[in-house]
């Protein structure tokens, strides 16, 4: 094994990665204030490439720095969760349309994600279960070929990990309800039928916008 093959990434990008996957899986919970002298000693670098970090992590909206105390992990917000449920219905909706008819490949890879997401359920390992719930959605806009749309969709997927988690946390019952209403995209998919598999995802997607609202049923 060559010294390339087994060099650590740089000091900034380390730090990047530990309080960003901190953040998504609510080891930093929103509220929660990040000193750069913390993080150094957690990570093993210095305060400086903390700094390059954290100013990366801002851009992305997941901290709010604040000089000379540190960084605040920002909560989700009520317009962030209605934002990215418009974003996420605009896409899926016309994706579960053009995924019919779904090529077999399509629907074997659904079936594999649902049965694992059963698992990791049934492990109590929510931070899996939500990875997962992602990628069971992003197969189908994928299925699509229309790269450009996959992109945008690819934009939402911190976002869309740190609030799955949020809800799993807050809202044990959806657990089990969004594997029965991924059931039903997947079996909408299976028969062919476009209209039942958009009125699946809009019901699936669309909950959280009573989230947003404060409506939660």
């Amino acid at each position: 094994m060559t010294l390339a093959a087994v060099k650590q990434p740089p000091a900034a990008d380390r730090v990047y990665t530990h309080v960003k996957q901190g953040v998504l899986d609510r080891r930093y919970e929103g509220g929660t204030l990040l000193t750069e002298g913390e993080l150094a000693e957690a990570v093993g670098v210095s305060r400086t490439p903390v700094r390059e970090a954290l100013l990366r992590l801002e851009a992305e909206g997941l901290l709010k720095l604040y000089p000379k105390k540190g960084a605040l992990v920002l909560p989700v917000s009520a317009q962030e969760i209605a934002d990215v449920v418009e974003t996420r219905l605009l896409v899926e909706e016309h994706a579960a349309r053009k995924a019919v008819p779904a090529p077999p490949a399509l629907i074997t890879r659904l079936e594999e994600l649902l049965a694992q997401q059963r698992e990791q359920a049934a492990a109590g390992d929510l931070a899996a279960v939500a990875v997962t719930d992602r990628c069971f959605h992003a197969e189908i806009v994928r299925s699509g070929g229309n790269g450009i749309l996959s992109r945008l969709y690819d934009q939402l997927r911190d976002r869309q990990l740190r609030m799955g988690v949020a809800v799993m946390h807050s809202h044990p019952d959806r657990i089990a309800k969004n594997l029965d209403e991924h059931h039903e995209i997947l079996d909408a998919l299976r028969s062919g039928d476009a209209e039942a598999a958009v009125a699946a995802v809009h019901r699936h997607v669309g909950w959280f916008s009573h989230l947003a609202r404060g409506e939660v049923r």
